[in-house]
């Protein structure tokens, strides 16, 4: 196996497209991919990059002498600085930054991170918070969601569900009141749930 081989393995095994990887690093993404085709040789200094990317030796990267993974903390998922209704979420090029999660979680789903804006959340949610979601199109009532409305950027809200409709409940009602929409609204707008916040990770 190649190096090229070696990080196209890594990189599938944390379904990672070159273009994530690449800006994490600060690569062109076409030089990743003639790394990864075995059409330009790697690097020193781009393999001490990427071993530190995806947490293995750059023996291994250049080498192969080890396939154990070197403090092996999780699967990296991308923090969104925003989702919009129509770009799939795999497409979204506003990458902030990478968050970790857990094998054992990511097991469970599709997962992505984003960063939330404005206060209408506080105290639970504050502004620059990251919110580490899991992709489903439905929640239960109490839930705090990913919501799409009027195919805008998403907002971050609680849900609570009716037989009429859903109300979006925002924490700090100085700033967002519940909003109801009817199964009509919902239809008509539309209201399109993304995810579920399944975690919050604040930087201090």
């Amino acid at each position: 196996m190649t190096s090229g081989q070696r990080i196209t393995k890594l990189r599938k095994e944390q379904n990672l497209q070159q273009k994530e990887v690449a800006a994490a690093i600060g690569m062109n993404r076409i030089v990743l991919n003639r790394i990864e085709l075995g059409k330009r040789p790697l690097r020193d200094d781009e393999a001490v990059a990427l071993a530190d990317f995806f947490h293995v030796t750059t023996d291994y990267l250049l080498k192969g002498v080890t396939t154990q993974p070197r403090n092996k903390k999780g699967v990296r998922i991308p923090v969104l600085g925003r989702v919009v209704a129509g770009i799939p979420i795999d497409a979204v090029e506003e990458i902030l930054d990478y968050e970790e999660i857990s094998p054992e979680l990511a097991a469970t789903g599709d997962f992505f991170a984003l960063q939330v804006k404005g206060d209408s959340m506080e105290p639970t949610l504050r502004n620059g918070d990251i919110v580490i979601v899991k992709r489903q199109p439905t929640v239960d009532s109490g839930d705090i969601a990913i919501v799409l409305i009027n195919g805008n950027d998403a907002t971050v809200k609680e849900i609570k569900e009716s037989p009429a409709g859903i109300t979006l409940i925002g924490h700090n009602v100085a700033v967002y009141t519940p909003h109801f929409y009817s199964n009509h609204d919902i239809e008509s707008l539309p209201i399109q749930i993304i995810g579920k916040v399944v975690e919050m990770r604040r930087k201090f």
